[in-house]
């Protein structure tokens, strides 16, 4: 089950809601939603569920045992080595199902490559968002060791924060200490409800009109076959890797604005996961603001505790080039995906310590930055589209002119069809929305005609958009072939 889906929106949020809106107790509500999550995560395969409740056993366990260590007669000598093992077993037996779940098969395989061997062990079904609950687990044990927070007493309310349906099959990855609060405690105004309805059908509308386009474009134009068989123009190319490049922030961007509105609807308040990234002025400006909870763990659980940037020179490029492999591997089960966090890692490097930007220049210093930086990242999305090293050089050998030329197939003629929505696109991808949207809130706030008619604008939108929105995304999605999220198989 997709949040894009007609039965998710008309059927399944619309029965979750209205039995949670009368249920009676806080206690009664948190029992609704966990019962609702248990069966949305099942959808897809019943089994399943078991793994996403024994892991988030083994954190319930560990962390009290963690915690337990701070009372110990011992605490001095032999409660601190304990606290730190416990920590160590509990991490340790989250990432070991991780990686039997989501990188057996990439280590078999690669070895069996290596020495020639063929790889006769099955192959081991991918849970759907076992990166993204294990990763909030295991933020949850570590903030319990640092003291950030006491363990949850309740397993079932642990359980809750694991597997809420909101984000627990594609993010943003959401902290404990973030939620504990509003999850023994929380309300809701009418006017945060709209507001999280609002930001649902803008997540709606940006996947089921707009990334479900740009996808058509790019498996269009970057067709295995046809890269292969060469008949892919220059022209075929670029168009294709910007499309999926437009597609991956809508996609991954849409399903992180629908989990952040569906929560403030009933009072849970998640942190932004995506910032406009492609208006980034460098590679680590667009670090943050690119996938932000992720990031935001690599750097509070791994990178900071291997010495962050305190440290030699040396050390501080190990560390990064350490933190990078990691991002990238959490992608996907494939090398493409480590060279792709390796491919960051070299700029982050090379804007650390040869480039040394300032913070601030001339219009033209910062214009030219946002250009480098989208060249970077335009070029990076090859490594993330192509898991097959050979076809992505077909395609860069088509880029550049070695097979068709630069316009010998219809690559035009796809613009053209798709010129306009690809410009809706940009435009959704860029701050310009909320730059206008900003101004307009200041001019409502005046007197005189100016004022009357920003008022009228803002409050006809506000009302108005949530209702075109969700119409047009459900006509969109009537039919339509393409749908699933991309981050689902992360």
């Amino acid at each position: 089950m997709v949040f894009s889906s007609l039965f998710f929106i008309f059927a399944f949020l619309v029965l979750c809601y209205g039995i949670y809106l009368f249920a009676p107790t806080m206690k009664a509500k948190n029992t609704v939603l966990l019962v609702f999550s248990l069966i949305f995560y099942a959808w897809g395969g019943p089994p399943l569920v078991l793994l996403l409740c024994l892991e988030t056993f083994i954190c319930y366990v560990g962390a009290h045992l963690v915690w337990s260590c701070n009372s110990s007669p011992f605490h001095a000598e032999g409660g601190k080595g304990a606290k730190k093992a416990f920590l160590a077993i509990t991490v340790g037996m989250c990432l070991a199902l991780l990686v039997i779940y989501k990188y057996t098969g990439f280590f078999t395989d690669s070895f069996c490559a290596l020495f020639g061997l063929e790889n006769l062990i099955p192959k081991v079904a991918l849970p759907i968002g076992i990166s993204f609950y294990t990763f909030q687990l295991i933020s949850y044990v570590a903030d319990v060791y640092r003291g950030e927070t006491p363990p949850q007493r309740s397993y079932g309310k642990l359980l809750l924060y694991a597997a809420l349906f909101h984000q627990c099959i594609a993010g943003p990855i959401v902290r404990y200490v973030d939620v504990a609060r509003e999850i023994d405690r929380r309300t809701v105004s009418l006017d945060e409800t709209w507001s999280g309805m609002l930001r649902f059908t803008v997540g709606l509308g940006k996947k089921a009109v707009l990334a479900n386009t740009c996808a058509t474009v790019a498996d269009t134009l970057l067709s295995p076959d046809k890269l292969t068989a060469g008949q892919v123009s220059s022209l075929g190319v670029f168009l294709g890797i910007t499309a999926y490049m437009l597609q991956i922030y809508l996609d991954f961007s849409a399903y992180s604005d629908m989990a952040i509105g569906m929560g403030r609807m009933i009072g849970f308040h998640f942190k932004e996961n995506f910032n406009y990234p492609y208006a980034a002025d460098s590679v680590t400006d667009f670090w943050r603001r690119w996938h932000i909870s992720l990031s935001s763990f690599f750097r509070d659980y791994v990178y900071i505790p291997l010495g962050g940037n305190r440290c030699s020179k040396g050390r501080h490029i190990l560390n990064l080039l350490i933190v990078w492999a990691l991002t990238g591997f959490w992608h996907g089960a494939s090398w493409n995906f480590i060279l792709w966090g390796l491919y960051f890692a070299l700029f982050l490097v090379l804007e650390k310590y040869i480039l040394r930007w300032k913070k601030h220049g001339g219009a033209f210093t910062v214009h030219f930055r946002r250009l480098y930086t989208l060249i970077v990242v335009w070029f990076g999305w090859f490594l993330f589209r192509f898991d097959d090293m050979s076809l992505m050089g077909h395609a860069l050998k088509s880029l550049f002119g070695f097979t068709q030329g630069l316009n010998g197939d219809n690559a035009h003629y796809t613009l053209k069809s798709y010129l306009f929505i690809l410009l809706v696109a940009m435009i959704a991808c860029s701050p310009i929305i909320p730059f206008l949207s900003k101004h307009l809130t200041a001019a409502a706030k005046k007197e005189g005609t100016v004022g009357t008619l920003a008022r009228a604008v803002t409050n006809t939108v506000a009302v108005a958009a949530p209702i075109a929105l969700l119409i047009l995304s459900a006509l969109a999605l009537v039919g339509d072939s393409y749908n699933p999220f991309l981050y689902f198989r992360f």
